[in-house]
C-alpha cells in the first residue's frame, strides 16, 4: 500500500466553533459488514488499533489500552457507532462517532470527533492534534482490511516513510483549517507544530 496515497485520498473537514468538530472520511474496498466487524470486534480492533476492554455494548464502558475510554452512547449495526471519549484528566466534552455507508462493494467510512478544546491548545496545534492520530488509526484499518500487518506504533515515526506520512497528514489538516477560515500562516504553523509533536527530529528526541 502507498501510505502517502492513502493520506491523500482521505477527506478532512473542520468546524471551528465553540465546540471543535474534525471529520475524516475514507472509502475502503471492503463490504460494510466487514468494516463494521473490524471496528467493533475487540479481537480485530487490537490488530489495527489498540487492545480494548470493558462492557462492549450499548450503555457499557470501554477502555483502550494506554489511551482513551468512555461510554458507548449509540450503536446501530452495521452503520453507526458513537462513544464518549475521555483521555486522562482532559477537560470538556469529547465524543467520537463513526458512520459507515455502503457504496456497491465498497464502504464509505466517516469518523467525526467533537470536543471542547482549551483555547491555548487549539491555537498552538489546531485540528491536527487529534486529526493526525486518527489518520494513523484509519491507515491501520486500511492495512488490516487489505490483509496487511499493523505498523509498529513505537517505531513508525522514526522511519522515513512514517515521517512522510505524519507530515502529509499534518499538512492536510492545515489545509482543512484554511478551508474553515483559519489564516494560512497560522494553519501552517499549527501543521509544523503537530508534525514536530508526532515525529520529533533527532535533536528534539535527544
Amino acid at each position: 500500500m502507498d501510505m502517502i496515497d492513502h493520506v491523500t485520498r482521505a477527506h478532512r473537514e473542520l468546524v471551528d466553533g465553540e465546540r471543535k468538530v474534525v471529520t475524516l472520511s475514507r472509502r475502503y474496498d471492503a463490504g460494510i459488514e466487514d468494516v463494521w466487524d473490524a471496528c467493533t470486534d475487540p479481537d480485530r480492533i487490537k490488530r489495527w488499533f489498540l487492545p480494548v476492554s470493558g462492557e462492549l455494548k450499548l450503555g457499557g464502558r470501554f477502555q483502550l489500552e494506554g489511551n482513551a475510554g468512555g461510554e458507548i452512547l449509540e450503536c446501530e449495526p452495521p452503520r453507526r457507532l458513537k462513544v464518549s471519549w475521555v483521555m486522562g484528566d482532559a477537560p470538556g466534552l469529547s465524543e467520537v462517532e463513526v458512520e459507515l455507508t455502503p457504496e456497491g462493494e465498497a464502504t464509505l467510512f466517516e469518523l467525526r470527533h467533537t470536543a471542547e478544546v482549551p483555547p491555548e491548545m487549539w491555537d498552538g496545534y489546531g485540528p491536527g492534534a487529534v486529526g493526525v492520530g486518527w489518520d494513523l488509526a484509519v491507515l491501520g484499518l486500511a492495512l488490516h482490511l487489505a490483509g496487511g500487518e499493523k505498523v509498529n506504533e513505537q517505531t513508525f515515526h522514526l522511519t522515513d516513510e512514517g515521517r512522510r506520512v505524519i507530515a502529509a497528514a499534518a499538512q492536510a489538516w492545515g489545509r482543512a483549517s484554511e478551508a474553515a477560515g483559519v489564516p494560512p500562516e497560522r494553519a501552517a504553523a499549527q501543521a509544523a507544530t503537530v508534525t514536530a509533536f508526532y515525529a520529533p527530529d533527532e535533536e528534539t528526541r535527544a
